[in-house]
């Protein structure tokens, strides 16, 4: 993790994966394509997110082969009750401000998981979303007084308004 107890990529596809092996045992294939497809879909192709190895979740026990031995022959893969502590730290873990694309990675994984935290912490996870939705907005505000009047400052100007209402969808979502 960041100093800032923020995610860092290869915690990102943690999160993935982990997430993923607490609704259910899947093929190590099958995973490493959902986490693939996941990714790739909110962020694009990056290289930041190529190279953490569902291997690595193995050797550190977070996750154990059923019926195999891993990706040489398409295990069934499982989480294990340390790789469910694991997801917990993660899920928990603070999203940065600006909201870059590794950022957004982070908050769809987090919504995406979010029902594997108890409802306490789920609250408390979707204030601190909110937070950081709210420095957002800030932050774009703030730019948009020093920018004069055209198609940038109209850009900013729906961002703001794109944020504001993902705050209110939060807001929503904590009091239901």
């Amino acid at each position: 993790m960041f100093r800032d107890n923020s995610l860092v990529p290869a915690e990102a596809l943690r999160l993935a994966a982990l997430g993923l092996l607490a609704e259910g045992d899947r093929r190590y294939g099958e995973l490493a394509g959902e986490i693939r497809h996941f990714t790739s879909r909110v962020v694009g192709p990056s290289l930041d997110l190529m190279g953490t190895s569902l291997e690595l979740l193995r050797y550190e026990g977070l996750i154990e082969a059923v019926d195999g031995k891993g990706m040489t022959d398409n295990a069934t893969l499982h989480i294990t009750a340390p790789g469910r502590d694991a997801l917990l730290s993660l899920l928990k873990a603070q999203l940065r401000s600006p909201l870059s694309e590794m950022n957004r990675l982070a908050l769809m994984l987090k919504l995406r998981f979010l029902q594997h935290l108890p409802e306490g912490e789920q609250q408390d996870q979707l204030a601190l979303m909110v937070d950081s939705l709210e420095r957002e907005r800030v932050r774009l505000e703030e730019l948009r007084q020093h920018v004069e009047p055209g198609l940038f400052r109209d850009w900013l100007e729906h961002d703001i308004a794109l944020v504001a209402e993902r705050v209110a969808w939060l807001e929503r979502r904590r009091g239901s």
